[in-house]
Order: structure tokens, then C-alpha cells, then sequence
């Protein structure tokens, strides 16, 4: 709340400016009290004092609207700020977690699941042999990951639902392809 003190013929009073949320009785209650004090005024005032008071007046509304747009402004500018901490948090606990906790088992019928954590994905027995054969293609490790994260994304995007892998840097696809490695034979090269 700010204080003004003006001076008028009658002496001295002090207007009180609401805080914008204020009750609508106690705000409409001040509002009548100084629009009738203003009112009983204006008599009194030559022309000069009353273009100064117009005056004041324009600029104090001016000032009130450059006020509610700053606040909008800063409202929004903390919303932005909230979503994009929100989602660095996220992108940063995707990327903390550990690494080499995935499982493959395959089954009876030739599909393959990859677990990771307690979610787990199910491929069938081409679509393995496909990440195998990406996985023992020639490249640097790098490039395999690339490959594999690549076709990840193009063929199986819902794995990434199962194990949040952001790109080809993240540890996980790393384990991932160590355990592939660990668990499939090398394809032999037909021709």
C-alpha cells in the first residue's frame, strides 16, 4: 500500500491507493470517498488546477496500465522460467539414471523382451535380429549408437517410453548395446 499526501485549500489529506486485490466493498468504499472530496473540490479550482489535476490523472492511469502489463509480463516470464527449469529437472534425472540395468529374455515363440527397470518392451524375432545386426555393424562405437538410437526412433519410438534414452550419448543406449553384445552371437555375412 503507498501513501500521497496532497495539499488542498482545506488542508492536507492523505489518499490511500488499494492493493490491486483488495475486497470490492472497501475499494468501492475509498473510490466514493475521494471521488466526492474531488468532486467538492473542483468549485474551487481555477482552470489551471484543474488541467493540472486531468493531467496527473491521465498519468496515473498510464502508470496503472504500464503497471498491469509489467506484471504480465513478469507473470509470464516466471511461467516460461518454471517450465523450462521444470523440464531441464526432468532431462537431468533421465540422463542420472544408472546405466546397465537392462535385461533381455527371449521366449518360446522367438520374441524377445528388453526390460529396464520394471517397464519392459517386446520385439519380435526380426526385429532383434535387425538391432543385432546394427549393433555389430561396422563404425565406431559412436556411430553404432547413432544407428541403433536412429532406428530406435524410426521403427520402435515406444521404447523410449520403457527406457528414456534423450540421444546416441546417453549412457543407457551404451549399456544397452554392451548387454546386445554380451547376448547375441555375431550375425554371419551372407555372400
Amino acid at each position: 500500500m503507498t501513501k500521497k499526501t496532497t495539499g488542498s485549500k482545506k488542508g492536507k489529506t492523505t489518499k490511500t491507493r488499494s492493493a490491486p486485490k483488495a475486497a470490492a466493498g472497501k475499494k468501492d468504499a475509498a473510490w466514493a470517498s475521494f471521488a466526492a472530496e474531488l468532486k467538492s473540490l473542483i468549485p474551487e479550482l481555477d482552470s489551471e488546477g484543474l488541467a493540472f489535476l486531468v493531467q496527473q490523472a491521465r498519468v496515473h492511469l498510464y502508470n496503472m496500465h504500464v503497471d498491469k502489463l509489467n506484471q504480465a509480463t513478469i507473470a509470464a516470464d516466471l511461467a516460461s522460467i518454471k517450465a523450462q527449469t521444470a523440464s531441464r529437472s526432468r532431462r537431468e534425472r533421465a540422463v542420472q539414471k544408472p546405466a546397465g540395468v537392462f535385461k533381455i529374455k527371449g521366449t518360446q515363440n522367438g520374441s524377445y523382451y528388453i526390460y529396464y527397470g520394471h517397464d519392459n518392451a517386446i520385439f519380435s524375432g526380426d526385429e532383434m535380429g535387425r538391432i543385432v545386426n546394427i549393433v555389430y555393424s561396422e563404425g565406431s562405437d559412436l556411430e553404432v549408437r547413432e544407428r541403433l538410437f536412429n532406428w530406435f526412433k524410426r521403427e520402435r519410438s515406444d521404447f523410449f517410453a520403457v527406457a528414456p534414452i534423450p540421444d546416441k550419448f546417453d549412457e543407457r543406449l551404451k549399456a544397452l548395446t554392451a548387454l546386445i553384445i554380451k547376448s547375441f552371437k555375431m550375425p554371419r555375412r551372407r555372400g
